[in-house]
């Protein structure tokens, strides 16, 4: 601190302004302005320390007006000493500023304000330099005499001129130097030297409940223990303060609203007003005020409160009379109430109603009961009371009875109540029979009939011939007949056989009604009969009704490269037989070891519908390889080639095919 005063009392020497940059910025000389402020005052210039503390507060800075003040000063005292007036040359700057300070010092009453003072023990020691500055001679400037010009500035040869040899309060008694310290400082034991009180270790302090002591250079703080809270905030002076949200910008009201502050939060409030009797919500809407719940008594003694919309009313309380009396033409008493008297039927119509006080008393007919809600009589529903036991089957109520009815198929019997079998076939309901069954009867049909779907009770012919299965019910012809069906074979050819359904061929060869000459073979077909003629052909003879044999070639060449034998055979089979099917079988009579053989067929087969297959060695088979479309006669000519010993020989077939229709 002692540094920091130097820079300023030599910046008032050298360049006789302060109002310059300083070079040292430490708020820790701020303490040095008491010490400033009381030197002066020691040499009379109160007036000049007040101006220098309201202007600055830095040590350098003060410091600094103190050593130019002290400058001013000793200039004005001279100029008082060397004429008997303070009016200063024009121009002299120095001059008029002392002037200036000695005025202000003169005009100066009462003591220093307490802005200025830094501790009341200072203000004490500045006002008592005050008023010893104040006595200095400020008399008029026309009554200075003579010897008041010649007689020496007191101050001149005081010790404690400059702080003396003491570090912060100085006064010369005459007899000794007597040093002190500023307030919040104790003297060290070297009578010169001052050090810091820890008022918080001394208890000197004036910290309130909730707050902490800590210690400064000089004085003290107050902190807090706890913050202020939601919506305050701490000032300087260690009180809280409220933050006004509204003005400082950090609310949340939408642009509808309007922001209250209050203390420690804000309310938003919208920008449209409610009518008289309403109040907003949160959203702005308006809603009514119930002032009957809001406002303590709004009507007068006797009469009820009726809110309604933005407002209230006030009605007139009448008597409550109760149930059963009411108030009498001069809403004076209750009275009781006739419930009874007519029109009035208050027990319901036929029935009787006697009055009493405050109520009335029903005498119901058989069926009712009296119903003490209601206060009426009330129909008895004695169906669902007595379940099952009054009617056989259906229980139907009524005004104060009951009727019994039965179900379709029934009729009620003598008693009213049970129910007996009605006998519908009697009627003849049915078209053909009728079996009467409990509560109804059943229509049924005879062989050949079935029940219509449309009644029930009339019976249709069944057309077996259209049924999915009619078409295997008769082997040819189904024609249907009302109840049954018959079957019918082809005009000719067939007749029924004994089942009825199927269709018998008949032989025409063996009943003797074929019409083939005595040179022909009669051959019977499915549906007729062919009459065959077998002739053997040149160098053959026949062996048998259906065969021929080669005649002795006699080493003819020719001769010995036909068949050994030709024999025919006939085969009949319909239209439908399926394909593939074998028709016929050829091979040796007899077999003999090393035997092999070849089939072909040689003639008759132009359309294909026949093909010949090996199944052994020794035997073949013609086979079916498709069905003939229609009925026809085929002549099929098969070759054998047997393989024996080394030699061949060669057998021939013919096949009479007759394909007849299908049935």
């Amino acid at each position: 601190m002692e540094a920091c005063c130097a820079d300023g009392q030599r910046m008032a020497t050298n360049q006789k302004d302060c109002s310059l940059p300083y070079a040292t910025e430490s708020k820790e000389c701020r303490a040095v302005v008491l010490a400033s402020l009381c030197q002066d005052l020691n040499v009379g210039r109160a007036s000049q320390a007040e101006g220098t503390a309201q202007r600055r507060g830095m040590v350098q800075e003060q410091c600094c007006h103190s050593q130019l003040e002290e400058l001013h000063c000793a200039t004005g005292i001279s100029l008082a000493n060397q004429q008997d007036h303070c009016v200063a040359p024009r121009g002299d700057n120095a001059s008029l500023e002392a002037t200036f300070v000695k005025v202000r010092a003169k005009d100066r009453v009462g003591s220093l304000p307490a802005g200025l003072c830094l501790g009341q023990a200072c203000c004490v020691v500045f006002n008592r330099c005050l008023d010893k500055c104040l006595t200095w001679s400020f008399s008029p400037l026309d009554k200075i005499t003579e010897v008041q010009e010649e007689q020496e500035d007191p101050y001149l040869n005081d010790r404690c001129r400059g702080g003396g040899p003491c570090k912060q309060q100085c006064r010369d008694t005459g007899d000794e130097v007597v040093c002190s310290c500023f307030v919040g400082y104790q003297l060290l034991s070297d009578g010169v030297s001052c050090e810091d009180v820890n008022e918080c270790i001394t208890g000197s302090h004036s910290c309130r409940l909730g707050e902490s002591c800590i210690n400064t250079v000089g004085s003290f703080r107050c902190q807090r223990d706890s913050s202020c809270g939601t919506g305050y905030e701490l000032t300087e002076d260690n009180s809280c303060k409220d933050i006004d949200e509204c003005e400082s910008g950090i609310h949340n009201c939408l642009p509808d609203f309007i922001c209250q502050n209050t203390l420690g939060s804000f309310r938003c409030r919208p920008k449209l007003q409610c009518k008289s009797g309403f109040i907003q919500d949160a959203l702005g809407n308006c809603i009514d005020i119930n002032e009957c719940l809001s406002i303590s008594a709004p009507c007068p003694t006797g009469h009820t409160c009726i809110n309604t919309e933005g407002s209230y009313t006030c009605q007139k309380n009448v008597p409550n009379c109760g149930r059963g009396y009411h108030l009498n033409e001069e809403g004076t008493r209750c009275v009781d109430v006739d419930e009874c008297a007519p029109p009035a039927e208050p027990c319901g119509r036929g029935h009787r109603c006697v009055n009493s006080p405050g109520s009335f008393r029903c005498e119901c007919k058989t069926g009712y009961y009296f119903d003490g809600i209601s206060r009426m009589c009330v129909d008895v529903n004695e169906c669902q009371r007595y379940p099952g036991r009054l009617c056989g089957h259906k229980c139907e109520n009524t005004l104060g009875s009951y009727v019994c009815s039965c179900s379709v198929g029934f009729r009620l019997s003598a008693d009213g109540r049970s129910c007996e079998d009605i006998n519908e076939c009697s009627s003849s309901p049915c078209s053909q029979e009728c079996a009467n069954v409990y509560g109804s009867y059943q229509c049924y049909c005879r062989r050949g009939y079935q029940l219509s779907d449309v009644d029930g009770v009339t019976c249709e012919d069944i057309d077996e011939c259209a049924l999915p299965t009619g078409g295997h019910i008769c082997s040819y012809r189904c024609i249907n007949i009302p109840g049954s069906f018959q079957c019918s074979c082809p005009s000719s050819g067939y007749r029924l056989a004994p089942n009825g359904r199927n269709c018998q061929d008949i032989d025409e060869c063996v009943t003797g009604i074929h019409n083939c000459s005595i040179n022909e073979t009669c051959f019977n077909i499915q549906g007729g009969f062919r009459c065959l003629v077998f002739e053997c052909p040149e160098n053959y003879r026949r062996s048998a009704a259906t065969r021929c044999e080669r005649l002795p070639c006699h080493e003819n060449r020719e001769c010995s490269k036909l068949p050994l034998r030709i024999t025919y055979y006939h085969l009949s089979f319909p239209t439908n037989i399926q394909a593939p099917a074998v028709v016929f079988r050829m091979g040796p009579s007899s077999a003999v070891p090393g035997d092999s053989m070849q089939l072909a067929i040689t003639g008759g087969n132009e359309e294909g519908f026949f093909t010949t297959r090996k199944v052994s060695p020794h035997s073949g088979v013609v086979a079916l390889t498709k069905p003939v479309p229609e009925p026809r006669d085929l002549l099929l000519t098969v070759k054998m080639d047997l393989y024996r010993h080394g030699t061949v020989s060669s057998f021939v077939a013919k096949l009479f095919i007759f394909v007849s229709a299908e049935l």
